[in-house]
């Protein structure tokens, strides 16, 4: 009989947070959550920072206006600590609707009024949080507001269907990203995408068509492009310039939102930006094997002895205490290490990188 591949039934939502608003923006995501389970979906992607929204006024206000100053700080005040409740809350959702959940968010650390991460949560239908990816380099105007994650959050985490990657934005066309987490065994990719690009760039549906095709013909994996939307309160807050709101108004200039075949092949999609949604696809894990015989780029169809990527998995701390007290006088915990990221992956859920000294070989 042999192994047996599983055929999974995956879904990306596409849709608008309720902008700037954590509360109302996880309401938003666990209805989906439940809509999933209801449809039988077996792991369910979300757009890039859908918990509380992404920092897309950036395209348009001056960086340091007073409209830019203020979101940014709603941004804050309503990120998402990890764990934390608004974590509990989709754990709890995901275990009820019996759905793996890859969710967007901006993350903040605890017990802080600083320091903020574009990030992925990795949820199991169990319920319980397998670890997350947080964005390795901002872009453009995200490095106002968020700072970089750290090597140890480049990871492919085992659910009970699949061995599961995402990667945020940009990093979509990053090649030794992307080769890092073939070379730890994904089959299914998710892409997390904002609500729109700026408009001096290509429209956002062609961009993520032609990175994340190119993306599943080097993994020999699915990929699912989760793209939000543009809502009428975005359409009310963002624009500076009566061109912004023309550029606003075309819902077309966001979502996107696709499916693609271990093939590279589109199966489904791309959504037009004017909706929100399910865009559901069922999907044969075996050809992911059916790909990689012709070309398995960080297996067979490669020279280990010519090329070798490493990556530095180490989280550095911005603080280390020597001979003095060991908690922090300003409440944020131990003092070594005070900047690693909270909310660690228990180990055995986590698909260990391809060496133990995380040389990817």
């Amino acid at each position: 009989m042999g192994d047996v591949y599983p055929k999974v039934r995956v879904a990306v939502v596409q849709a608008a947070p309720v902008f700037l608003d954590r509360e109302g923006s996880a309401a938003k995501a666990i209805a989906y959550i439940e809509e999933a389970g209801r449809q039988g979906i077996d792991l369910l992607a979300f757009p890039e920072g859908f918990i509380p929204a992404h920092p897309v006024w950036y395209h348009f206000h001056p960086a340091t206006g007073r409209e830019s100053l203020r979101m940014a700080t709603e941004l804050f005040k309503n990120s998402v600590e990890v764990p934390g409740p608004t974590v509990d809350a989709l754990g709890e959702a995901a275990r009820r609707a019996s759905v793996n959940v890859v969710m967007g968010v901006c993350e903040k650390r605890p017990a802080t009024t600083g320091t903020m991460f574009n990030t992925q949560l990795f949820i199991s239908r169990e319920g319980k949080l397998l670890g997350k990816h947080q964005k390795l380099m901002p872009t453009v105007g995200e490095r106002l507001v968020h700072t970089g994650g750290y090597g140890d959050t480049l990871r492919v985490f085992q659910t009970d269907v699949a061995r599961v990657s995402g990667l945020i934005c940009g990093e979509n066309s990053n090649p030794l990203a992307i080769f890092a987490l073939a070379a730890q065994g994904t089959q299914i990719h998710v892409a997390s995408w904002p609500n729109h690009f700026s408009c001096n760039e290509h429209r956002m549906v062609d961009a993520i068509t032609f990175a994340t095709r190119s993306l599943s013909y080097k993994c020999s994996c699915f990929v699912l492009n989760a793209c939000s939307t543009i809502s009428d309160e975005m359409r009310q807050v963002l624009p500076y310039r009566e061109e912004d709101r023309a550029f606003l108004d075309d819902p077309e200039n966001g979502g996107g939102s696709s499916i693609i075949g271990a093939d590279s092949l589109v199966l489904a999609g791309p959504m037009s930006g004017a909706e929100e949604g399910l865009l559901v696809a069922d999907i044969d894990l075996e050809d992911c094997v059916r790909a990689k015989l012709v070309h398995d780029y960080s297996g067979h169809y490669n020279r280990p002895d010519v090329f070798t990527l490493s990556i530095d998995a180490t989280v550095p701390s911005y603080l280390e205490a020597r001979g003095g007290p060991e908690s922090s006088p300003h409440g944020v915990g131990a003092m070594k290490p005070v900047a690693a990221p909270v909310g660690e992956p228990a180990e055995a859920e986590a698909a260990p990188v391809a060496a133990e000294d995380s040389d990817l070989r």
